[in-house]
């Protein structure tokens, strides 16, 4: 050791102040020290922590937990690819996105409730209307011909042009619902069409 280094301090025997419980078991002795620092520092910051954390997001509600930012994060992407693929125009792939977007199925619900039920039913079963849960689809089977379909309308069967009544933005979110309901088979009026292979 140089003459300029200073002896390291050696401290310890203040960890050596073992206290020996009474109690013994199969020859194991038990005891009873005091903890680290360090360690007791993290346990009271985790404790403190968790109650922060606990009094936040789950008594107060000041923010919106984890998952919640999560899915407000990807229905914000999910947006922006939509807008990006609407803006190259509207197609099969925009229409099967739309479908796949919380947001927008339940917007195409509202809508569907309000304007298609009476022809339709609630789930989509058929009545005056054909039937949209299964896999026999009467004027094509792609989501484009569907849009076309709800655009346009099918005079010959009493289905009126939604397009000037919805505008494409709503129409288009009822075309989502609507691919949500094929193949969900609910018992109802009897297919009609060509079946659609998918």
């Amino acid at each position: 050791m140089s003459e300029h280094q200073e002896p390291t301090r050696d401290n310890r025997e203040e960890y050596r102040q073992d206290t020996i419980l009474t109690h013994e078991f199969d020859g194991i002795q038990e005891f009873d020290n005091r903890l680290p620092n360090w360690w007791l520092w993290i346990m009271w910051g985790s404790m403190v922590f968790a109650l922060l954390y606990w009094l936040v997001f789950h008594t107060l509600e000041l923010r919106d937990l984890p998952r919640a930012d999560f899915e407000t994060s990807m229905q914000v992407a999910q947006e922006a690819e939509l807008a990006r693929m609407a803006a190259a125009g509207m197609n099969d792939e925009t229409l099967w996105a739309m479908s796949q977007m919380d947001t927008k199925v339940a917007e195409g619900r509202e809508i569907f409730s309000k304007h298609c039920v009476a022809c339709h039913l609630d789930q989509g079963q058929g009545m005056v209307g054909p039937n949209l849960t299964d896999n026999v689809w009467i004027h094509g089977c792609k989501p484009m011909d569907l849009l076309n379909t709800v655009y346009e309308g099918v005079a010959a069967k009493g289905m009126p042009a939604w397009l000037n009544q919805l505008g494409p933005t709503r129409a288009q979110s009822a075309v989502a619902y609507v691919l949500t309901l094929r193949n969900t088979n609910v018992p109802g009026k009897a297919p009609e069409g060509e079946p659609c292979v998918e």
